[in-house]
């Protein structure tokens, strides 16, 4: 066995740093998948399966497709994921939907080693984001990073990085809007590294906001691939409690 004070033990822990300094250290984490489903004809169906599943789930209406919907589901055990959420889409009310598996997208929690409060970041803060009830408006999509990115030095990634963020910071900051980032590396079918999501009250400052980060050198030079993107509404959601 080895020793728990040999510092060739890997910690695959998520870091943070309290305000004097302390490195702090949590392995709790967020798993969110979203599905997107056609053909739904009815989904007040949906909803009261909804209902009474005492589960954390969103329900968006799909923009571009009238039949579609789209349905988030947000656990902390993937467990859940082959479990419980498995069984619980065998139910008539979705095996009647078509399944649109190139939207389909999971990711997980993480920090940035520098927050102070790890629980809301990894858990409490991405849950109520979307489950906010006044965050009406949601588009979701996977980011692809070129690879060359990582051959940056840390000054440079966190140049660019840091130009990316301010972007966002300034659209939340003007009530805007607000964004999800999670991490998929390994966990997405076709490579990419991260799920994001920018939910807001209004449709309109999540494109512009999107827009504008294209001018980014994260975007613009950096970035392999972004989308495909769904744009949705919430029809339902789960309580914050």
């Amino acid at each position: 066995m080895q020793d728990a004070n040999d510092s060739s033990v890997l910690d695959i822990s998520e870091k943070g740093r309290a305000k004097d300094g302390t490195v702090l250290s949590s392995d709790r984490r967020i798993l969110m998948q979203f599905l997107a489903f056609g053909g739904c004809l009815d989904t007040g169906k949906i909803i009261q399966e909804l209902e009474n599943s005492g589960i954390d789930f969103v329900l968006y209406a799909d923009i571009n497709d009238p039949y579609g919907v789209g349905l988030l589901s947000v656990n902390e055990n993937p467990d859940f994921f082959v479990g419980e959420l498995r069984e619980f889409l065998a139910r008539p009310a979705f095996t009647e939907l078509t399944q649109k598996p190139e939207y389909t997208m999971i990711g997980r929690s993480y920090s940035l080693d520098y927050e102070p409060d790890l629980e809301r970041t990894l858990v409490h803060g991405p849950r109520e984001k979307v489950l906010n009830p006044s965050l009406k408006w949601a588009i979701w999509y996977p980011l692809q990073r070129n690879k060359l990115f990582e051959t940056l030095s840390e000054d440079e990634r966190r140049s660019v990085l840091g130009e990316h963020g301010k972007v966002g910071f300034k659209f939340g900051q003007a009530g805007y809007g607000t964004d999800i980032r999670l991490a998929c590396h390994g966990l997405d079918k076709n490579d990419n590294d991260f799920l994001i999501a920018v939910l807001g009250e209004k449709l309109y400052p999540l494109s512009i906001l999107i827009e504008t980060m294209r001018g980014t050198k994260q975007t613009s030079m950096y970035l392999e691939s972004l989308g495909p993107f769904f744009v949705g509404k919430v029809l339902w959601q789960s309580k914050v409690g």
